[in-house]
């Protein structure tokens, strides 16, 4: 019996895609993928960082779950980082947008990704977001791992991130 081979969504149809649910996706390799609710420990986590980055940036600047931004995979992928801290000029593209979107033309500051339990969570941040990141510019992407209890910061240096882990 043959199987149907699933379509790969471009960037364009993602973001022309509506279930007419309020279900939220990350489009990882031209596939749709559901982002569950988060546990109550990785929303704490990630609302105290961005309490705690709006002491330093101002907070039309910061984004919290709620823009997504495309990188590069081996098909169109999109992702729905944690937190992000946007540049002065990103906030003020975005500022009239009807679509939270931040496209290949436009770096943000920074990314920050919170680790939901399980090994496929902490592969998706630890390895493929770390790439795809790295790949699409991004100056810095932090991972905050609450099981851990550590954040690790990735700074981009010639095309590759180097990090340094901060735990307590």
């Amino acid at each position: 019996m043959a199987q149907a081979i699933a379509k790969h969504l471009t960037f364009e149809e993602y973001l022309a895609y509506d279930d007419g649910t309020d279900t939220r996706y990350e489009l990882v390799n031209g596939e749709l993928v559901p982002m569950p609710p988060e546990s109550r420990l990785n929303a704490k986590t990630a609302m105290f960082l961005l309490f705690e980055l709006r002491k330093f940036v101002s907070e039309h600047r910061l984004c919290h779950k709620d823009t997504e931004i495309e990188v590069t995979g081996r098909f169109a992928t999109a992702r729905l980082p944690d937190l992000m801290v946007l540049t002065e000029e990103l906030a003020e593209i975005l500022k009239g947008a009807p679509r939270a979107t931040i496209t290949r033309d436009m770096p943000p500051q920074f990314v920050v990704e919170v680790v939901s339990p399980g090994q496929e969570n902490a592969n998706r941040d630890y390895r493929y977001k770390r790439s795809e990141y790295a790949a699409r510019g991004i100056p810095e992407y932090w991972i905050a791992d609450p099981i851990k209890q550590q954040v690790t910061v990735f700074t981009l240096v010639e095309g590759l991130y180097e990090e340094v882990v901060y735990t307590s």
